[in-house]
């Protein structure tokens, strides 16, 4: 068997028509480039057998941890060490309409069949 293998090496070599096919199979079996191109096409073969990104850890960990860093936030404006802006205007707009006596009143479905 080994003998037989020694001989597709040594026909794969060979510029002959058969051996031309033969090179440009196994290259298309183990995921080289099946006909030689000029480098500029290369960019493409590289983007295509680079790893994926979503195995990559640096982009998958690139974002913060925006449900911790909310909670933080949060608690830190209860203590009084943080100032957030848009919440205190979205506060005050709802402390005027209360004033103002434009309170919604949410009720349930069943409190309506209930009221009718």
């Amino acid at each position: 068997m080994a003998t037989n293998y020694a001989k597709y090496a040594q026909l794969i070599k060979h510029s002959s028509n058969y051996a031309q096919r033969m090179k440009r199979l196994s290259n298309r079996i183990f995921g080289e480039v099946a006909i030689p191109t000029n480098p500029k096409s290369m960019k493409v073969v590289k983007m295509f057998s680079a790893k994926p990104l979503h195995t990559n850890e640096e982009i998958i960990h690139y974002y913060p941890r925006h449900v911790e860093t909310h909670a933080l936030v949060l608690r830190l404006r209860e203590y009084g060490l943080f100032r957030d802006e848009h919440q205190d205007f979205k506060e005050e707009m709802k402390r005027l309409r209360e004033l103002r006596g434009k309170v919604k009143v949410w009720r349930r479905y069943a409190d309506k069949e209930k009221t009718d």
